[in-house]
C-alpha cells in the first residue's frame, strides 16, 4: 500500500474542489487515504488574516459529514486541540509516531511560501516528500526549475497537472455567497410576516 497523503488547510469551508483533487491526488499517487488536517480556527482569523472563520467543531463536523461517503478520505483532529497552531513539520511526525508516514499535499500556490514562510522544509522533504497539486495554470516545473532555493528541493517534490473543473473553486468565493445569502434571508423576513415565510 502507498503511503498516505496528509492535506492541510482551513476547509473554510470544505468545498468540492478540496475533496476532488484529494481523491485525484489518491489517484494519481497510488495512496488509499487522504488524511485531512484542519488548522485551528484562530489561526486562520489571527495569522492568515481571514475576516471570517468557521468554528474548529463546526469545520470538523463538515470534514467528517465528507468522510462518511468517501472510504478513502480520513480526518484527523489533532491540531484542533493544541494550544497554538502546530508547525506542519511537528504534525507530521506526530502522525509517523502513530504509525503513518504521509506524504505532505498542496496546493502550487504554497510553493513560493516555502523558503521564508515555512519551517522545516528540507525535514519535510527528505523525511515525508511533497506532492503539490498545479492549479489555475501555474507552470509548476518551471517555477521549481527557475528557483534556486525550490529546484535543490526537487527531488522531493512531485507536481500533479490538476483537472480544470477544479480550477476556480475556492472556500473564499463559497463565504462570500453565504454571507450574501444570509443578508438577503434576513432583508425578506423583515418584509414577509413570519407564518407566511415557509411559503415562499
Amino acid at each position: 500500500m502507498e503511503r498516505p497523503l496528509a492535506f492541510f488547510g482551513a476547509f473554510n469551508p470544505p468545498t468540492r474542489a478540496h475533496l476532488d483533487l484529494a481523491r485525484f491526488a489518491a489517484r494519481e499517487t497510488g495512496a488509499e487515504e487522504v488524511l485531512f488536517v484542519p488548522s485551528k480556527a484562530a489561526y486562520i482569523r489571527q495569522d492568515q488574516g481571514k475576516d471570517f472563520a468557521y468554528t474548529d467543531a463546526q469545520r470538523l463536523a463538515m470534514l467528517r459529514r465528507a468522510a462518511e461517503s468517501r472510504p478513502w478520505m480520513a480526518v484527523y483532529d489533532g491540531e484542533l486541540g493544541q494550544e497554538r497552531q502546530p508547525r506542519t513539520y511537528e504534525t507530521l511526525c506526530r502522525l509517523r509516531e502513530g504509525g503513518r508516514t504521509p506524504r505532505l499535499l498542496l496546493g502550487s500556490d504554497k510553493l513560493p511560501e516555502l523558503e521564508t514562510g515555512w519551517r522545516h522544509v528540507e525535514e519535510i522533504c527528505r523525511e515525508f516528500g511533497i506532492v503539490c497539486l498545479s492549479r489555475g495554470g501555474d507552470r509548476c516545473a518551471e517555477m521549481i526549475a527557475g528557483d534556486p532555493y525550490l529546484s535543490g528541493l526537487s527531488p522531493y517534490i512531485r507536481v500533479l497537472e490538476t483537472p480544470w473543473e477544479t480550477r476556480g473553486v475556492s472556500s473564499s468565493a463559497v463565504r462570500a455567497r453565504v454571507a450574501e445569502i444570509r443578508r438577503l434571508t434576513e432583508e425578506i423576513s423583515a418584509m414577509i410576516p413570519p407564518e407566511i415565510l415557509p411559503m415562499l
